[in-house]
């Protein structure tokens, strides 16, 4: 799998925007104030930084293993997976 292709481009993109939303709501939980006293700069940025590092750490993996931005082959095949049972169970209701 080429660092280029969509397949690897939107693994990695999702991968790195639930770091980016889960390093943000890790850094709200934390801060234990209200929505109006966050630094909401300072946790965007954070959160930013998470998934760069994330993008990185995709491409560093890229040609280790199975192909694709994951050390393993479970994630590309479990989203398809999961699509799959989802579009069956849309198509039965």
């Amino acid at each position: 799998m080429s660092y280029f292709s969509r397949a690897f481009l939107a693994a990695a993109g999702e991968r790195a925007v639930k770091t980016f939303a889960q390093t943000l709501a890790a850094l709200l939980a934390a801060n234990g104030s209200g929505v109006l006293d966050v630094d909401w700069l300072g946790g965007l940025s954070v959160a930013a930084s998470a998934a760069v590092v994330s993008l990185l750490t995709s491409v560093a993996s890229g040609g280790v293993g199975e192909p694709g931005p994951s050390l393993t082959s479970e994630g590309l095949a479990a989203n398809r997976a999961s699509r799959n049972r989802s579009r069956q169970v849309a198509v039965r209701t």
